[in-house]
Parts: C-alpha cells; sequence; structure tokens
C-alpha cells in the first residue's frame, strides 16, 4: 500500500536499523515477509509509472543487500503482472545473502531475465524505459564506488536519455540523514518509494532535486512500532 508522506514518522539511518531489527526479533515478522510487503508497495508505484507514460519495460538495477533483495522481489511481481522486464545483478551472485539471496533463488527459478550489470549495458529505447534503482538502501555512510558507483552513473545515464526512474527507499548514493549526496555519484530519481516511512534526509533543502516524487511504501509494521523509533516531522524523537 503506498500513501503520500503527510505528517506520518520520519527515520534516521540508526531508526530505520532499529525498527527492522524489532520487528523481525521482538514481533517475530520474518525479513522476507517486510521485504514481500515493501515489493507489493513497489509494485503499485511501479505499474502506475509504467501505465501512465505508456512505458514498455522494466530494467531493474540490483544490488547485493535488501535493497536488492526488495527489487528481485518486484520483477516477479512485474512479470506476473506482464511487463518486460530484465533484471542486472551490480554484483557477483555469492554476494547476495539471506533474503536477497533468497529472492534470487526465486527469479532463477522462474526463469525471469537476469544478468550481470556491465557498462556496455544498453537499453533499446530509454525512453520507454522504467529504471528501477535497487543498489543500496539507507545504510550507505560513504561515497559510492566500484560496480555499484559504476551502475549508479549508467542508471543517471539512462535518465538523461528519457528513462523514468523508480528509486527503493532512497536514492543510492542519498545520505539518509542529510539528505546530500555522500560524494561523488549519486541517483536522480523521478520516484522515490520510502519504506515505513520517510528518511530525516528526505525533507532537507534540496533533496527533492534527487528523490522526485516521495511516496510511502507500507511493509506491515505497527504504527506503534513505527513510533518507536521514529522522529516526527519536527524532528522530535516519537517514542
Amino acid at each position: 500500500m503506498l500513501h503520500t508522506p503527510g505528517e506520518t514518522v520520519r527515520f534516521t539511518r540508526a531508526g530505520v536499523r532499529a525498527l527492522d531489527q524489532a520487528a523481525i526479533e521482538d514481533l517475530g515478522i520474518p525479513g522476507v515477509v517486510l521485504m514481500e510487503n515493501a515489493s507489493v508497495a513497489l509494485r503499485q508505484a511501479a505499474l502506475e509509472s509504467i501505465r501512465a507514460r505508456g512505458l514498455r519495460q522494466c530494467v531493474l538495477c540490483c544490488g547485493p543487500g535488501n535493497n536488492g533483495g526488495d527489487g528481485l522481489a518486484l520483477a516477479r511481481h512485474l512479470h506476473n503482472q506482464g511487463i518486460a522486464l530484465r533484471g542486472l545483478l551490480a554484483a557477483d551472485e555469492h554476494k547476495f545473502q539471506g533474503d536477497a539471496a533468497t529472492q534470487l533463488n526465486i527469479a532463477h527459478r522462474m526463469g525471469l531475465s537476469i544478468e550481470s550489470w556491465s557498462p556496455g549495458a544498453a537499453i533499446d529505447d530509454p525512453a520507454r524505459a522504467l529504471v528501477v534503482d535497487a543498489l543500496l538502501g539507507t545504510g550507505l555512510d560513504r561515497a559510492l564506488g566500484g560496480t555499484i558507483g559504476a551502475c549508479a552513473a549508467w542508471i543517471n545515464l539512462q535518465a538523461s536519455q528519457g528513462a523514468f526512474v523508480l528509486s527503493v527507499d532512497i536514492p543510492t548514493g542519498l545520505d539518509a540523514d542529510t539528505g546530500k549526496p555522500l560524494g561523488g555519484v549519486c541517483v536522480r530519481a523521478d520516484r522515490t518509494v520510502t519504506l515505513a516511512g520517510p528518511k530525516v534526509g528526505m525533507t532537507e533543502p534540496g533533496a527533492a532535486a534527487w528523490c522526485g516524487e516521495v511516496l510511502v511504501g507500507d511493509i506491515g509494521v505497527p504504527p506503534g512500532l513505527l513510533r518507536r523509533f521514529g522522529v516526527d516531522p519536527g524532528g522530535r524523537e516519537t517514542g
């Protein structure tokens, strides 16, 4: 389910980590269930973008962590909706662990088009493509580099050629606490589906230029837990 940020609580990088840990350890919600809930919200946003703009394909760029796992789960949902898609992995498959590895395994068993990203990757018609940034999430605290950084730059290149970019949780390379790029490259999204609640940096001056339209994706965590680990719009802790 999607909704606009409104007066919902926001989260720091540390708050997001604590929220996930509490949902899994205190409430017993498996991480893969949180991931599935996230992918349902992402599916809604992706389908809206595809249908409103008459897009013909979806290209998903996935990193090896939970952000990439969300993207791979989204790929499954879009395939089931008949969307032509292509998954690009920005890390070796053996680096996908835990819930992300589960999603990658499902994608392979379904026969989805999954391949390793390379600098020479091309989209036939970027202007008719949705490119999903599922590289890295809120845990990032340093400048991008290596394959992830190169793939993020590639996403921006596709955007310059007309692709519509949807970021999962936060644009890769953006600091969740400050709303500023961490240095070097940062994905510039047209739309961001931020999970559980906006990150505090997203409301800072200048952040909108990187996030685009921000929507909140419900991951199935009770409101009381959200308030416990979030901060209100005025910046005060709510728990």
